[in-house]
Protein backbone atom coordinates (compact mmCIF):
# COMPACT_ATOMS: atom_id res chain seq x y z
CA UNK A 1 0.00 0.00 0.00
CA UNK A 2 1.44 3.11 -1.31
CA UNK A 3 -0.73 5.63 1.11
CA UNK A 4 -0.15 3.95 4.40
CA UNK A 5 -1.46 7.18 6.84
CA UNK A 6 -4.20 9.27 6.27
CA UNK A 7 -2.62 12.35 6.96
CA UNK A 8 0.31 11.72 4.42
CA UNK A 9 -1.38 14.41 2.78
CA UNK A 10 -0.26 18.24 2.16
CA UNK A 11 -1.64 20.80 4.57
CA UNK A 12 -3.39 22.92 2.50
CA UNK A 13 -6.01 20.30 1.68
CA UNK A 14 -6.83 20.26 4.79
CA UNK A 15 -7.03 23.86 5.51
CA UNK A 16 -9.43 24.22 2.18
CA UNK A 17 -11.07 21.31 3.35
CA UNK A 18 -12.28 23.38 6.57
CA UNK A 19 -12.61 26.69 4.41
CA UNK A 20 -15.32 24.47 1.81
CA UNK A 21 -16.98 23.10 4.82
CA UNK A 22 -17.35 26.41 6.45
CA UNK A 23 -18.33 28.17 3.38
CA UNK A 24 -19.39 25.70 0.36
CA UNK A 25 -20.56 22.45 2.13
CA UNK A 26 -23.01 21.74 -0.72
CA UNK A 27 -20.88 22.46 -3.66
CA UNK A 28 -19.95 19.80 -6.13
CA UNK A 29 -16.72 19.62 -8.00
CA UNK A 30 -14.77 17.75 -11.10
CA UNK A 31 -11.19 17.30 -10.94
CA UNK A 32 -9.57 15.99 -14.15
CA UNK A 33 -5.43 14.56 -14.47
CA UNK A 34 -3.64 16.37 -16.46
CA UNK A 35 -0.35 14.60 -17.87
CA UNK A 36 1.89 17.63 -18.73
CA UNK A 37 4.62 15.63 -19.46
CA UNK A 38 2.75 13.25 -21.98
CA UNK A 39 4.09 10.47 -20.14
CA UNK A 40 3.34 7.04 -21.30
CA UNK A 41 2.16 4.20 -18.75
CA UNK A 42 2.70 0.95 -18.89
CA UNK A 43 0.13 -1.84 -19.28
CA UNK A 44 -1.92 -2.74 -16.73
CA UNK A 45 -1.40 0.72 -14.73
CA UNK A 46 -4.91 1.76 -14.59
CA UNK A 47 -5.18 -1.93 -12.75
CA UNK A 48 -2.69 -1.40 -10.63
CA UNK A 49 -3.95 2.11 -9.41
CA UNK A 50 -7.27 1.13 -9.02
CA UNK A 51 -6.16 -1.43 -6.29
CA UNK A 52 -4.16 1.12 -4.67
CA UNK A 53 -7.09 4.06 -4.25
CA UNK A 54 -10.06 1.36 -2.96
CA UNK A 55 -7.15 0.54 -0.39
CA UNK A 56 -7.55 4.05 0.67
CA UNK A 57 -11.05 3.36 2.49
CA UNK A 58 -9.48 2.01 5.13
CA UNK A 59 -7.00 5.10 6.25
CA UNK A 60 -8.96 6.74 9.27
CA UNK A 61 -7.07 9.62 11.80
CA UNK A 62 -5.03 8.10 14.07
CA UNK A 63 -4.59 9.07 17.46
CA UNK A 64 -1.21 9.94 17.50
CA UNK A 65 -1.54 12.53 14.14
CA UNK A 66 -4.90 13.98 16.13
CA UNK A 67 -2.90 15.05 18.92
CA UNK A 68 -0.08 16.38 16.91
CA UNK A 69 -3.04 18.26 14.69
CA UNK A 70 -5.13 19.54 17.36
CA UNK A 71 -1.28 21.05 19.14
CA UNK A 72 0.38 22.45 16.01
CA UNK A 73 -2.90 23.48 13.85
CA UNK A 74 -4.61 25.86 16.31
CA UNK A 75 -6.50 27.54 13.03
CA UNK A 76 -8.73 24.84 13.28
CA UNK A 77 -11.58 24.09 15.24
CA UNK A 78 -11.82 20.99 17.39
CA UNK A 79 -15.14 20.17 15.26
CA UNK A 80 -13.54 20.22 11.95
CA UNK A 81 -10.92 17.61 13.45
CA UNK A 82 -13.33 15.22 14.72
CA UNK A 83 -14.98 15.61 11.35
CA UNK A 84 -11.86 14.17 9.96
CA UNK A 85 -11.36 11.19 12.72
CA UNK A 86 -15.16 10.31 10.62
CA UNK A 87 -14.13 10.72 7.25
CA UNK A 88 -13.05 8.00 4.95
CA UNK A 89 -12.35 8.10 1.25
CA UNK A 90 -14.36 6.74 -0.81
CA UNK A 91 -12.91 5.18 -3.81
CA UNK A 92 -16.16 5.50 -6.09
CA UNK A 93 -15.45 9.02 -6.44
CA UNK A 94 -12.66 8.33 -8.53
CA UNK A 95 -12.75 6.96 -12.41
CA UNK A 96 -9.45 5.64 -14.00
CA UNK A 97 -9.17 4.95 -17.27
CA UNK A 98 -6.57 3.67 -19.69
CA UNK A 99 -6.26 3.65 -23.39
CA UNK A 100 -2.35 2.03 -24.50
CA UNK A 101 -0.41 4.28 -22.58
CA UNK A 102 -2.57 6.85 -22.04
CA UNK A 103 -3.82 7.43 -18.53
CA UNK A 104 -7.28 9.18 -17.77
CA UNK A 105 -8.65 9.88 -14.33
CA UNK A 106 -11.49 12.07 -13.17
CA UNK A 107 -12.48 12.86 -9.31
CA UNK A 108 -16.48 13.77 -9.28
CA UNK A 109 -18.71 14.50 -5.78
CA UNK A 110 -19.04 16.65 -3.16
CA UNK A 111 -16.50 19.17 -2.84
CA UNK A 112 -15.66 18.71 0.82
CA UNK A 113 -15.29 15.15 0.30
CA UNK A 114 -13.51 14.88 -2.79
CA UNK A 115 -10.91 17.53 -2.26
CA UNK A 116 -8.50 15.53 0.02
CA UNK A 117 -7.76 13.45 -3.27
CA UNK A 118 -5.33 15.45 -5.26
CA UNK A 119 -2.11 14.80 -3.60
CA UNK A 120 -2.54 11.31 -2.47
CA UNK A 121 -3.63 10.05 -5.97
CA UNK A 122 -0.77 12.03 -7.74
CA UNK A 123 1.43 10.44 -5.41
CA UNK A 124 0.32 7.27 -6.12
CA UNK A 125 0.94 7.69 -9.38
CA UNK A 126 4.28 9.20 -9.44
CA UNK A 127 5.69 5.76 -7.30
CA UNK A 128 3.84 3.44 -8.89
CA UNK A 129 5.07 4.40 -12.17
CA UNK A 130 8.40 3.98 -10.96
CA UNK A 131 7.56 0.69 -9.52
CA UNK A 132 6.17 -0.97 -12.39
CA UNK A 133 8.84 0.64 -14.85
CA UNK A 134 11.79 -1.16 -12.46
CA UNK A 135 13.10 2.36 -11.90
CA UNK A 136 15.71 2.67 -8.74
CA UNK A 137 16.56 5.42 -7.04
CA UNK A 138 20.51 6.33 -7.53
CA UNK A 139 22.90 8.01 -4.39
CA UNK A 140 19.95 10.60 -3.35
CA UNK A 141 20.98 10.66 0.28
CA UNK A 142 24.54 12.17 -1.03
CA UNK A 143 22.58 14.33 -3.46
CA UNK A 144 20.36 15.32 -0.98
CA UNK A 145 22.96 16.08 2.05
CA UNK A 146 24.30 18.32 -0.36
CA UNK A 147 22.17 20.54 -1.16
CA UNK A 148 20.85 21.23 2.22
CA UNK A 149 24.68 22.35 3.22
CA UNK A 150 24.34 24.80 -0.20
CA UNK A 151 21.07 26.20 1.23
CA UNK A 152 21.85 26.56 4.45
CA UNK A 153 25.13 28.50 3.03
CA UNK A 154 23.04 31.06 1.83
CA UNK A 155 20.84 31.34 4.59
CA UNK A 156 17.96 30.26 2.50
CA UNK A 157 14.85 29.41 4.20
CA UNK A 158 12.98 26.62 2.22
CA UNK A 159 10.19 24.78 3.21
CA UNK A 160 9.77 20.92 1.29
CA UNK A 161 6.72 20.63 -1.01
CA UNK A 162 7.75 17.58 -2.81
CA UNK A 163 4.55 15.04 -1.76
CA UNK A 164 2.79 15.43 -4.88
CA UNK A 165 5.92 14.44 -7.77
CA UNK A 166 7.81 12.40 -5.34
CA UNK A 167 9.98 9.12 -5.83
CA UNK A 168 8.39 7.10 -3.12
CA UNK A 169 7.50 7.74 -0.10
CA UNK A 170 10.42 6.40 1.43
CA UNK A 171 12.35 8.97 -0.25
CA UNK A 172 10.67 11.73 1.04
CA UNK A 173 10.89 10.76 4.41
CA UNK A 174 14.53 10.05 4.17
CA UNK A 175 15.41 13.57 2.56
CA UNK A 176 13.32 15.47 5.38
CA UNK A 177 14.95 13.69 7.89
CA UNK A 178 18.48 14.77 6.20
CA UNK A 179 17.16 18.40 5.44
CA UNK A 180 16.35 18.51 9.40
CA UNK A 181 19.92 17.07 10.28
CA UNK A 182 21.40 19.94 7.86
CA UNK A 183 19.68 22.75 8.27
CA UNK A 184 18.60 23.57 11.13
CA UNK A 185 16.63 26.33 11.78
CA UNK A 186 17.07 27.24 7.78
CA UNK A 187 13.88 24.04 7.21
CA UNK A 188 10.89 26.30 7.76
CA UNK A 189 8.93 23.09 7.61
CA UNK A 190 6.90 20.66 5.08
CA UNK A 191 4.13 21.01 3.19
CA UNK A 192 3.26 17.10 4.33
CA UNK A 193 1.12 16.97 7.45
CA UNK A 194 2.42 12.77 8.34
CA UNK A 195 5.90 13.79 7.85
CA UNK A 196 5.61 17.03 9.62
CA UNK A 197 4.56 14.88 12.87
CA UNK A 198 6.96 12.30 12.57
CA UNK A 199 9.98 14.45 12.21
CA UNK A 200 8.57 16.96 14.79
CA UNK A 201 8.56 19.93 12.08
CA UNK A 202 5.65 22.69 11.52
CA UNK A 203 3.04 21.55 8.87
CA UNK A 204 3.08 24.36 6.22
CA UNK A 205 0.67 25.97 3.73
CA UNK A 206 -2.40 27.78 3.12
CA UNK A 207 -4.64 27.79 0.44
CA UNK A 208 -3.99 26.37 -3.45
CA UNK A 209 -5.42 27.92 -6.76
CA UNK A 210 -8.75 25.23 -6.76
CA UNK A 211 -9.72 27.79 -4.35
CA UNK A 212 -9.57 31.06 -6.42
CA UNK A 213 -10.86 28.87 -9.17
CA UNK A 214 -14.39 27.87 -7.53
CA UNK A 215 -14.65 31.22 -6.42
CA UNK A 216 -14.19 32.30 -10.23
CA UNK A 217 -17.07 29.91 -11.42
CA UNK A 218 -19.27 30.68 -8.13
CA UNK A 219 -18.88 34.63 -8.39
CA UNK A 220 -17.04 35.46 -11.65
CA UNK A 221 -14.17 36.25 -12.81
CA UNK A 222 -13.62 39.71 -12.53
CA UNK A 223 -14.81 39.14 -8.31
CA UNK A 224 -12.85 35.99 -7.95
CA UNK A 225 -9.61 37.49 -5.89
CA UNK A 226 -11.48 39.66 -3.66
CA UNK A 227 -14.06 37.33 -2.80
CA UNK A 228 -11.55 34.18 -2.41
CA UNK A 229 -9.56 36.32 -0.07
CA UNK A 230 -12.52 37.68 2.16
CA UNK A 231 -13.75 34.54 2.84
CA UNK A 232 -10.10 32.83 3.32
CA UNK A 233 -10.07 35.81 6.66
CA UNK A 234 -13.86 34.90 7.86
CA UNK A 235 -12.63 31.43 8.30
CA UNK A 236 -9.29 32.17 9.38
CA UNK A 237 -8.89 35.91 10.26
CA UNK A 238 -5.51 36.31 9.58
CA UNK A 239 -3.83 32.95 10.19
CA UNK A 240 -2.66 30.76 7.03
CA UNK A 241 -1.59 34.12 5.99
CA UNK A 242 0.21 33.42 2.94
CA UNK A 243 -1.49 34.94 -0.30
CA UNK A 244 -1.72 33.02 -3.29
CA UNK A 245 -1.10 35.41 -6.54
CA UNK A 246 -1.35 33.76 -9.94
CA UNK A 247 -5.04 31.89 -10.66
CA UNK A 248 -5.84 34.91 -12.91
CA UNK A 249 -2.62 36.19 -13.01
CA UNK A 250 -0.19 38.58 -10.47
CA UNK A 251 -1.27 41.53 -12.68
CA UNK A 252 -5.10 41.18 -11.89
CA UNK A 253 -4.33 40.19 -8.08
CA UNK A 254 -2.76 43.31 -6.92
CA UNK A 255 -5.57 44.88 -8.35
CA UNK A 256 -7.78 43.38 -5.80
CA UNK A 257 -4.75 43.28 -3.25
CA UNK A 258 -6.13 46.57 -1.45
CA UNK A 259 -4.87 47.62 1.82
CA UNK A 260 -6.95 46.09 4.24
CA UNK A 261 -5.90 42.92 2.62
CA UNK A 262 -2.18 44.08 1.96
CA UNK A 263 -2.32 44.25 5.79
CA UNK A 264 -4.17 41.96 6.97
CA UNK A 265 -1.99 38.78 5.34
CA UNK A 266 1.36 38.32 5.62
CA UNK A 267 2.20 37.55 2.24
CA UNK A 268 2.62 36.25 -0.68
CA UNK A 269 3.38 32.95 -2.81
CA UNK A 270 4.73 33.39 -6.42
CA UNK A 271 4.09 30.38 -8.32
CA UNK A 272 4.67 31.28 -11.91
CA UNK A 273 6.11 34.15 -13.99
CA UNK A 274 9.15 35.79 -13.47
CA UNK A 275 10.44 35.85 -9.84
CA UNK A 276 12.69 38.91 -10.59
CA UNK A 277 9.48 40.64 -11.76
CA UNK A 278 7.18 39.35 -9.55
CA UNK A 279 9.90 40.99 -6.47
CA UNK A 280 9.67 44.35 -8.04
CA UNK A 281 5.56 44.60 -8.16
CA UNK A 282 5.50 42.76 -4.72
CA UNK A 283 8.51 45.98 -3.33
CA UNK A 284 6.25 48.86 -5.62
CA UNK A 285 2.42 47.55 -3.99
CA UNK A 286 2.89 47.52 -0.55
CA UNK A 287 5.07 50.82 -0.70
CA UNK A 288 2.56 52.65 -2.85
CA UNK A 289 0.45 51.31 0.56
CA UNK A 290 3.07 52.80 2.87
CA UNK A 291 3.83 49.34 4.46
CA UNK A 292 7.80 48.21 4.79
CA UNK A 293 8.35 45.39 2.40
CA UNK A 294 10.22 44.13 5.17
CA UNK A 295 7.54 43.42 7.64
CA UNK A 296 5.70 40.99 4.92
CA UNK A 297 6.77 37.54 3.13
CA UNK A 298 7.26 36.06 -0.46
CA UNK A 299 7.45 32.29 -0.78
CA UNK A 300 8.73 31.18 -4.21
CA UNK A 301 8.05 28.02 -4.89
CA UNK A 302 7.88 28.01 -8.99
CA UNK A 303 10.22 24.51 -10.17
CA UNK A 304 12.85 26.13 -7.98
CA UNK A 305 16.44 24.41 -7.65
CA UNK A 306 19.70 26.02 -6.06
CA UNK A 307 20.30 27.81 -8.79
CA UNK A 308 17.46 29.80 -9.51
CA UNK A 309 17.24 30.52 -5.29
CA UNK A 310 20.47 31.70 -5.45
CA UNK A 311 19.38 34.32 -7.93
CA UNK A 312 16.18 35.49 -6.46
CA UNK A 313 17.35 35.91 -3.32
CA UNK A 314 20.93 37.93 -4.63
CA UNK A 315 18.28 40.14 -6.13
CA UNK A 316 15.72 40.41 -3.13
CA UNK A 317 18.67 41.29 -1.05
CA UNK A 318 16.52 41.73 2.20
CA UNK A 319 13.87 43.93 0.92
CA UNK A 320 11.28 41.34 1.80
CA UNK A 321 11.38 38.48 3.45
CA UNK A 322 12.21 35.79 1.16
CA UNK A 323 11.53 31.60 1.60
CA UNK A 324 11.78 28.58 -0.62
CA UNK A 325 8.97 26.27 -1.12
CA UNK A 326 10.90 23.51 -3.16
CA UNK A 327 9.61 20.08 -4.56
CA UNK A 328 10.67 17.94 -6.59
CA UNK A 329 14.37 19.36 -6.59
CA UNK A 330 14.54 17.68 -3.29
CA UNK A 331 12.09 14.65 -3.40
CA UNK A 332 12.59 13.68 -7.13
CA UNK A 333 16.21 14.42 -8.00
CA UNK A 334 17.56 10.81 -8.08
CA UNK A 335 18.36 9.83 -11.09
CA UNK A 336 15.03 9.37 -12.99
CA UNK A 337 13.09 11.30 -15.16
CA UNK A 338 9.86 13.68 -12.50
CA UNK A 339 6.71 13.35 -13.77
CA UNK A 340 5.11 16.49 -15.20
CA UNK A 341 1.41 15.53 -14.18
CA UNK A 342 -1.38 17.62 -12.53
CA UNK A 343 -4.78 16.93 -11.01
CA UNK A 344 -7.17 20.34 -11.71
CA UNK A 345 -10.35 21.28 -10.96
CA UNK A 346 -12.27 21.48 -14.38
CA UNK A 347 -16.00 21.89 -13.17
CA UNK A 348 -17.47 23.07 -10.00
CA UNK A 349 -21.53 23.66 -9.41
CA UNK A 350 -22.27 25.89 -6.75
CA UNK A 351 -25.24 24.72 -4.16
CA UNK A 352 -28.42 25.53 -5.94
CA UNK A 353 -26.95 25.30 -9.54
CA UNK A 354 -28.52 22.84 -12.15
CA UNK A 355 -25.28 22.22 -14.24
CA UNK A 356 -21.67 22.23 -13.51
CA UNK A 357 -19.91 25.49 -14.73
CA UNK A 358 -15.91 25.22 -15.95
CA UNK A 359 -13.29 26.43 -14.11
CA UNK A 360 -9.86 27.58 -15.46
CA UNK A 361 -6.44 28.78 -14.09
CA UNK A 362 -4.56 31.65 -15.73
CA UNK A 363 -1.00 32.04 -14.00
CA UNK A 364 1.77 34.18 -15.00
CA UNK A 365 3.12 31.11 -17.05
CA UNK A 366 1.00 31.22 -20.47
CA UNK A 367 1.97 27.32 -20.49
CA UNK A 368 0.57 26.15 -17.27
CA UNK A 369 -3.13 28.03 -18.03
CA UNK A 370 -5.55 25.27 -17.46
CA UNK A 371 -9.04 24.64 -18.43
CA UNK A 372 -11.15 25.29 -21.50
CA UNK A 373 -9.65 27.26 -24.35
CA UNK A 374 -12.86 29.17 -24.63
CA UNK A 375 -13.22 30.05 -20.96
CA UNK A 376 -10.00 31.10 -20.90
CA UNK A 377 -10.24 33.94 -23.44
CA UNK A 378 -13.69 34.76 -21.96
CA UNK A 379 -12.08 35.19 -18.86
CA UNK A 380 -9.22 37.46 -20.26
CA UNK A 381 -11.46 39.45 -21.85
CA UNK A 382 -13.30 39.78 -18.33
CA UNK A 383 -10.82 40.57 -16.38
CA UNK A 384 -9.11 43.40 -18.87
CA UNK A 385 -12.96 45.01 -19.06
Amino acid sequence: MIIRDFTDNDLYKFTTMNAIWKKFPDAEVIYAFINRGKTQFPEGFAEALQIEVTLMQNLTLSRRVEAFIREKCFYFEPAFIDMLKEYRFNPGEVTIKQDRESLNIEVKGSWLRTVLWEVPLLSIISELYYRMTNQMPDNFEMTASAKSRAFKAIDAHISEFGTRRRFSFDVQDRILEILKEQMGVCLDGTSNVYLAMKHNLLPVGTHPHEWFMYHGAHFGYPMANAASLKNWVDVYHGNLGIALTDTYTADNFFKNFDVAFSNLFRGLRCDSGDPLEFTDKVLNHYSSLGIDPKSKTVVYSDALDLEKVEEIKKYVNGRVRDVYGIGTYLTNDVGVNPLNIVIKMVAAKPSGDTAFLPTIKLSDTKEKHTGLKSEIEFCLESLHK
